[in-house]
């Protein structure tokens, strides 16, 4: 039996994190193609022009708020999903936040505020999520993880390492989610030119736009592959690289991301909170 794949008839597509880069462009990706897409995010006026633009394409966008660190805001929008505004049929757990980490100024706030966003929120989203497809026995979730999750890169000690749990994550859920009829897949994106990734102090080779990226996810979301992994060859040399001794993998990444020795690195300034 093939795994569920939805389509517009089946019910709602739900979109955390979709008031800017690759949420946004996929929330109008997806409207484009008919279906009818739940946006979730804490920017009310964003989630607004979003489905503004939206309102001419075959599909439409329903603007729900919510904060993916509170729990309860999560549960009100599924009840929302459900009782409003017809089936959930698919959730693309999205939102994220990336706090460049500088080992010279270490501080607790950005690896909370990371773990928060994108690691308990998704959680939060997934357990109503799960919960609501379980009682009609069928669904699909995918989780946007990164390529940064694949192997250490510089400034990403708390980025990745919420992509990298992300990424078991996913893993471990399929062998639970198979059985119960829910298809769970794993989005690895490269390199996106998103406002959350423009913070990079290093250089992010194959960039692409947040439209290629939402155009590679939807035509991922409708195959039978766990991962939706895109540029097809940088995630394929980063996937290798890892297999690499570390005294091989360091010096890659070096090159790769045109990260400077410790000497050419910014000064060190006091975190705010100190």
């Amino acid at each position: 039996m093939r795994d569920f794949i939805a389509r517009p008839e089946h019910g709602i597509v739900w979109i955390s994190g979709a008031s800017s880069g690759i949420g946004r462009a996929l929330a109008l990706k997806l409207a484009g193609e008919g279906y009818k897409v739940a946006v979730t995010a804490k920017s009310h006026e964003r989630l607004v022009d979003l489905q503004a633009e939206a309102s001419g394409l075959s599909g439409n966008i329903i603007v729900l708020d919510g904060d993916v660190t509170d729990a309860e805001d999560m549960e009100h929008v599924l009840a929302s999903i459900e009782y409003e505004h017809g089936t959930l049929a698919m959730a693309i757990l999205n939102a994220g936040v990336y706090l460049p980490i500088h080992a010279e100024n270490l501080n607790r706030a950005d690896f909370e505020k990371s773990f928060a966003v994108n690691l308990s929120g998704v959680v939060n989203c997934l357990v109503p999520a799960i919960r609501h497809m379980k009682a009609k026995g069928q669904g699909q979730i995918a989780i946007v993880s990164s390529v940064t999750g694949y192997g250490g890169l510089p400034n990403g000690a708390a980025y990745g390492a919420t992509k990298a749990a992300l990424i078991n994550m996913a893993e471990s859920l399929k062998f639970d989610l198979d059985k119960m009829g829910i298809r769970i897949q794993l989005i690895s994106p490269g390199f996106v030119d998103t406002p959350t990734m423009g913070k990079s102090a290093f250089l992010m080779p194959a960039l692409v736009s947040p439209e290629e990226a939402a155009r590679q996810i939807a035509a991922g979301l409708k195959s039978q592959a766990f991962e939706i992994a895109f540029p097809r060859r940088f995630t394929t040399m980063l996937k290798l690289a890892r297999l690499l001794p570390y005294g091989a993998y360091f010096p890659l990444m070096n090159h790769l991301t045109g990260w400077p020795p410790l000497d050419d690195h910014h000064p060190v300034m006091p975190h705010p909170a100190e």
